[in-house]
C-alpha cells in the first residue's frame, strides 16, 4: 500500500505535518529593519487600537512608546504567533518580520486597553523641547463620526477593525492574530467591529489613512505655563528630597555579605531581608516525606553536601534577589522572576558535574541557582546562572523529579524521598525492556540522554518513575507522560497506551520550553479504511501547562504503519492553541483528513468521540453520515468544513 498522506480539512488549519518542524526565527535585526521601514503604519495602527484616553496627546506619546518598545531583545520563533500566510497579487502579506512586530504591538495595545492604563513615557535624553503638547491635525466631520465610533468599542473590537480595514487581513486571519495577541473571543471581537456604526468611507482605509489619525503628522502647541512653573518649583523640592533620603541610606552599617553576582541592594525591610538569611531557610527532616498530607515538594529532604554552607546559600538567595547584569535568568512562560515573598524552602545545596547548584522551593516555584565551582563569589556574574519554573499545585504525580544538571546531551535528575526505582525507557521503542538507572543515596540519579529532536526521529529518551512516565522537554520539572480519556488520565503501562506513545513521542518536540506539565494522548476513535486497508486510529493529544493557559492540543491519524515500520509516527491532522478541546473541561473531539488508498483514490475520513452523532461535510467535499464515522470519495487537494452534531443536540467543530 502506499505511503498515506494527510492533508487538513479546512482551509484556515495549519498545513499537515510533524509538531517536530520548527518555526521561522526573527533575528533582532530583522525586526528592527520592519520596524524603522514601517514605523509610521505600526505608529498609526497602535493610536487607533489603544483606547480613548485623557487627550489625544497622551495617546499619541503611548502609541510612540508601545511601537519603539517592542523590539525583541533576542531571536524569536514565530511559531505559534498566527501570522497570516502569505498571499499574492496586489494583497501580498507584508514581510513576516513586519507582522512579527505588529503582532507585538497589537498585544502591547490590547494589555493598555485591558488596564486602562496609559503607558508611562519617560521624558527623552538631551537634546529636546519642553513645555509643548503634541497632537495629530484635527480632520473633518467624518474622521470625528470614525474616532467617535472606535471609541465605543472594546479593546479586542478595535483591534478587530483595524486588522480588518486597515492591515486588510481576511477575516480567519484576523481571527488567528487576535487569538495570538491574547483576545479571549476572537469571533465576538469581529462581530463588535462589523456592527460599528460608522461613516461613508471608513471601511475603505480612506478615513482611517487620513492625517487625523496620523501620530506621526502632529501640532505643536504649548503647555499651560503658570502651572508648568509651579510645577518647577515642586520638582526641585522633591529633588532636594531625594538627595537627603539617599545620603541617609548611604551611611554605614550592617551589610547584607557578600552576595557574589547580585546587583546592588535596592530595599532594606523585614520581609526582604528574611527572604535572603540563609539562616532562616525551611529544612525539612529526611523522613517528613512519609507523615506528609500532601507529597508535593514542600515534603523534601534538603540534600546535597552544601546544605550547610552558608555563604554559599547567602550568595544563591542574593543572586535570586538581585541577579546582577552579568548573570543569565531563563524562566519558563508565565514564571515571575522576583524574589521570594519570605524565606524559602531549601531542597538541595552541592557540587554536580563540577559546578555548584542550589535549588530552592518557595511555594509557587523551583529555582535553580549554579555557579562555576573553581569561581565562587565572582563579583562580575562571570559562570553564575538562575533558572525559574513554576510548579504551584504539584503533587506526588508531578513531583516525582527536579533537573539538577545538564552536560552534554545528558541530564540528572534530583528525585523525591518516595521515588525508589527508575529505568530508562525508549518511546519509539516500546518492545524494549529499557535499562536500570542508578539512584544514588542522596536521591541523585545517573546521567540519563535527554531527546535530541530531529527530522529523523529514531530515539525519544524517557524515564519510569513508580509506573510514572516522566520525559525532558528542556525545563527544570520533566513532563508527565498519560493515556485515557480527559477526564480519567491513567498511566501509559498497557501495550495500546505504548504504542500510542511510540507513535506520538515525536510530536513532542513542538512543545519543549512551553512550561508543560502533564501531555496526554487519548485514543477516541478507531475506523475502517477503503478498501480493506485496515484500520486506522484517531488520537487526541493535548499538553497542559503549570500556568493553565497555553496549552497545545493536535490530533492525529494513525493508519497501519509500512512493512518494517510498525511504529512510523502517525500523520498530524489539526492542531489548536489554548482552548478546551480535548481537555476535562471538553471531553470530546472530532477531526478529519484526505487520505489516498493504494489504488490511487482519495478518500475523506473523519470520525469524532463517542458523543458525536452525526457528522456533516460542506466546502469541496459534501456529505453527511449518522454516527461518528465518515468516509466520502474525494479529490486531492479538496477542502472541506467539519460540522458535527453531538447525542443532546448541541453542534461540535473539528480540533483545530
Amino acid at each position: 500500500m502506499k505511503q498515506q498522506q494527510a492533508t487538513p480539512p479546512r482551509p484556515d488549519r495549519a498545513p499537515a505535518g510533524s509538531l517536530e518542524d520548527i518555526g521561522d526565527v526573527i533575528d533582532v535585526e530583522q525586526a528592527e529593519a520592519a520596524l524603522v521601514e514601517h514605523y509610521p503604519r505600526l505608529v498609526r495602527l497602535a493610536y487607533l487600537a489603544l483606547p480613548p484616553g485623557q487627550s489625544r496627546g497622551r495617546r499619541v506619546l503611548a502609541a510612540h512608546a508601545v511601537v519603539q518598545r517592542t523590539l525583541p531583545r533576542q531571536r524569536s520563533s514565530t511559531r505559534g504567533l498566527g501570522l497570516p500566510a502569505q498571499r499574492a497579487g496586489t494583497d501580498a502579506a507584508i514581510d513576516p518580520g513586519y507582522a512579527f512586530v505588529r503582532l507585538r504591538v497589537l498585544r502591547a495595545s490590547l494589555a493598555a486597553a485591558r488596564s486602562r492604563r496609559w503607558l508611562p513615557v519617560p521624558p527623552p535624553p538631551l537634546p529636546q523641547v519642553w513645555g509643548l503638547r503634541l497632537f495629530p491635525r484635527s480632520g473633518g466631520a467624518d474622521e470625528l463620526a470614525l474616532d467617535q465610533a472606535l471609541s465605543a468599542l472594546s479593546g479586542p473590537g478595535r483591534a478587530a477593525f483595524v486588522l480588518r480595514d486597515l492591515e486588510r487581513l481576511s477575516a480567519p486571519e484576523t481571527r488567528r492574530v487576535l487569538e495570538a495577541a491574547g483576545v479571549a473571543h476572537p469571533r465576538a471581537a469581529l462581530d463588535e467591529a462589523e456592527r460599528a456604526a460608522t461613516p461613508a468611507g471608513s471601511r475603505d482605509r480612506s478615513l482611517l489613512e487620513s492625517p487625523e489619525f496620523d501620530p506621526c503628522a502632529l501640532q505643536a502647541r504649548p503647555t499651560d505655563l503658570i502651572r508648568r512653573r509651579q510645577h518647577g518649583r515642586a520638582v526641585l523640592t522633591a529633588g532636594a528630597a531625594v538627595l537627603v533620603c539617599g545620603a541617609l541610606l548611604g551611611l554605614p552599617g550592617d551589610g547584607w555579605g557578600p552576595d557574589g553576582a547580585a546587583a546592588p541592594p535596592y530595599a532594606r525591610n523585614a520581609a526582604a531581608e528574611a527572604a535572603l538569611d540563609p539562616g532562616k531557610l525551611t529544612v525539612t527532616s529526611a523522613t517528613a516525606w512519609k507523615n506528609a498530607a500532601r507529597q508535593d515538594f514542600s515534603a523534601w529532604p534538603a540534600r546535597g553536601d552544601r546544605i550547610h554552607d552558608k555563604a554559599l546559600l547567602r550568595r544563591a538567595l542574593a543572586v535570586w534577589a538581585r541577579p546582577g547584569a552579568g548573570v543569565p535568568v531563563s524562566a519558563t512562560p508565565g514564571t515571575p522572576t522576583g524574589p521570594a515573598s519570605g524565606p524559602a524552602q531549601l531542597l538541595f545545596a552541592g557540587v554536580v558535574d563540577h559546578v555548584v547548584v542550589v535549588l530552592f522551593h518557595d511555594g509557587l516555584r523551583v529555582v535553580r541557582y549554579a555557579e562555576a565551582a573553581d569561581g565562587e563569589g565572582q563579583s562580575d556574574g562571570t559562570g553564575a546562572a538562575v533558572d525559574f519554573a513554576r510548579t504551584d499545585g504539584a503533587a506526588a504525580a508531578s513531583a516525582s523529579a527536579l533537573v539538577v544538571s545538564r552536560t552534554q546531551g545528558n541530564v540528572r535528575y534530583l528525585t523525591a524521598p518516595w521515588v525508589k526505582s527508575a529505568r530508562l525507557v525508549d518511546l519509539v521503542k516500546p518492545d524494549a525492556a529499557g535499562s536500570r538507572v542508578r539512584i544514588g543515596a542522596g536521591g541523585m540519579t545517573d546521567p540519563v540522554p535527554t531527546p535530541r529532536p530531529a527530522r529523523t526521529c529514531s530515539a525519544w529518551p524517557a524515564l519510569r518513575m513508580g509506573g510514572r512516565l516522566l520525559t525532558d522537554l528542556g525545563e527544570l520539572t520533566p513532563a508527565r507522560l498519560t493515556y485515557g480519556t480527559p477526564r480519567r488520565p491513567g498511566e501509559a503501562t498497557g501495550p495500546r497506551a505504548r504504542t500510542a506513545w511510540a507513535r506520538t513521542a515525536c510530536q513532542l518536540a513542538a512543545v519543549r520550553g512551553q512550561g508543560v506539565r502533564t501531555v496526554n494522548s487519548w485514543e477516541f476513535a478507531r475506523q475502517p479504511l477503503p478498501g480493506g486497508a485496515g484500520t486506522a486510529a484517531w488520537l487526541c493529544t493535548r499538553a497542559e501547562t503549570w500556568r493553565g493557559p497555553g496549552s497545545r492540543t493536535m490530533a492525529q491519524i494513525q493508519t497501519p504503519a509500512p512493512g518494517g515500520r510498525p511504529y512510523a509516527a502517525g500523520s498530524v491532522t489539526a492542531r489548536a492553541e489554548g482552548g478546551t478541546a480535548c481537555g476535562p473541561r471538553s471531553p470530546r473531539a472530532l477531526a478529519g483528513v484526505l487520505w489516498k488508498s493504494s489504488s490511487g483514490q482519495w478518500w475523506l475520513l473523519a470520525a469524532g468521540s463517542r458523543q458525536v452523532a452525526s457528522i456533516t461535510t460542506t466546502g469541496g467535499v459534501h456529505g453527511r453520515a449518522a454516527g461518528r464515522l465518515l468516509t466520502l470519495p474525494a479529490k486531492s487537494g479538496d477542502r472541506a468544513e467539519l460540522t458535527g452534531r453531538l447525542a443532546n443536540g448541541k453542534g461540535i467543530g473539528a480540533v483545530g
